[in-house]
């Protein structure tokens, strides 16, 4: 099982923090970037000029190895039922809020109005609750949405059996798995997530493993960019994904960004990660890992997703709703009292598709095959 190496990243920091501006543009250029050059490309030295040859050298790289194509995909909330009390999370079990879970009839016809959008990329998302991640429901419902012709289904709930990855891998042709260690820290994991399984942060750490050692194709990682120190956080993320890249090559794996919003019940003490430090870890990350997807989700606004979108992104979501059964009943404003967040992005997916096309990107209604 990985492990986080703190000891290693507080030094690489800490001789990151020593270096010279010069030293960062030499990491930044070497041939081999490595774990230490990617230290240093999180540096606080970085200045606009520095933070432009960055960018442009990953906008080199992603165009290089994904080409023009932008994959679009939309995320699908059947149920906000939690039995955890995580303070950033408008799921909060904690939140008085009112609870729905959908019928698989009711996710069906869900699917039914996003696979009408054009949509094939798909991804369930529930509150971490018992039932919301049966596989006995689960089973038929990504056979059904196969047979719909979605051809990517990914699930975002909670944590599972490696048996059980097996099974929905074997008996549902599960495409993908999201799963976020959230923080890397164990303080702030504990501080963050007092209580529920959620708490665990061992099990936590171990699910990316348990999938891929279950043969799930495709796991998307990352980390809540707000609860930690973005750079400790950007290291042991490093970390973790060369392991799993190392250890299970046979999965292919992408990253999210994902940055705390406002939410029903949030602890308003976080940290807000600046732009620049949002650009920086993207740009660092794909410097380091060239084969690797990344996602951007729509916790972003129109103008800042449209600006960094050529840096390094391969997929967006486009016109989500974090609301369970939200996509066959707009009840707008009741909408904030069950999403899990709220969405900065509220184009629709044909607005998004024609940003792309106007900025020279190719919008893919389905994921890589």
């Amino acid at each position: 099982m990985f492990v986080p190496d703190h000891e290693k990243t507080r030094k690489l920091l800490e001789i990151t923090d020593k270096g010279t501006k010069r030293e960062i543009i030499e990491a930044i250029n070497c041939e081999n970037f490595g774990l230490s050059e990617f230290a240093a490309s999180l540096s606080p030295l970085i200045d606009n000029e520095i933070l432009k040859i960055i960018a442009g050298r990953s906008a080199q790289l992603t165009r290089k190895r994904f080409g023009r194509a932008i994959s679009l995909y939309i995320p699908l909330y059947y149920d906000n039922r939690c039995t955890n009390s995580c303070v950033y999370c408008g799921f909060n079990c904690r939140n008085e809020m009112e609870r729905t879970s959908l019928s698989y009839e009711e996710i069906i016809k869900e699917a039914e109005i996003i696979r009408n959008k054009n949509f094939k990329n798909i991804l369930l998302v529930a509150g971490e609750h018992p039932e919301s991640a049966d596989i006995d429901f689960l089973v038929p419902v990504i056979r059904k949405l196969h047979e719909l012709d979605f051809t990517c289904v990914s699930i975002e709930i909670a944590p599972l059996e490696e048996e059980q990855y097996r099974t929905l891998v074997k008996d549902a042709h599960l495409d993908g798995l999201y799963v976020y260690q959230e923080t890397y820290n164990r303080d702030i994991y504990a501080s963050v997530h007092p209580a529920g399984k959620k708490s665990d942060y061992n099990w936590r750490l171990a699910t990316a493993e348990r999938a891929a050692k279950a043969g799930v194709p495709k796991i998307g990682t990352g980390f809540l960019l707000g609860l930690g120190d973005f750079r400790e956080e950007a290291v042991n993320l490093a970390q973790h994904l060369s392991y799993l890249q190392k250890h299970h090559w046979q999965s292919e794996y992408s990253i999210s960004f994902p940055r705390i919003r406002n939410a029903k019940g949030m602890d308003e003490n976080f940290s807000r990660v600046s732009d620049i430090d949002f650009i920086k870890l993207v740009c660092s990350l794909r410097l380091l890992f060239h084969e690797t997807g990344m996602s951007l989700s729509t916790r972003e606004t129109p103008q800042f997703r449209d600006a960094v979108i050529p840096l390094g992104f391969t997929s967006l979501s486009a016109g989500s709703l974090t609301v369970p059964g939200g996509y066959s009943s707009r009840r707008s404003k009741d909408f904030e009292l069950l999403e899990q967040f709220q969405v900065e992005d509220n184009r629709t997916p044909e607005e998004i598709a024609s940003v792309l096309s106007q900025n020279g990107f190719d919008p893919v209604w389905k994921d890589w095959q």
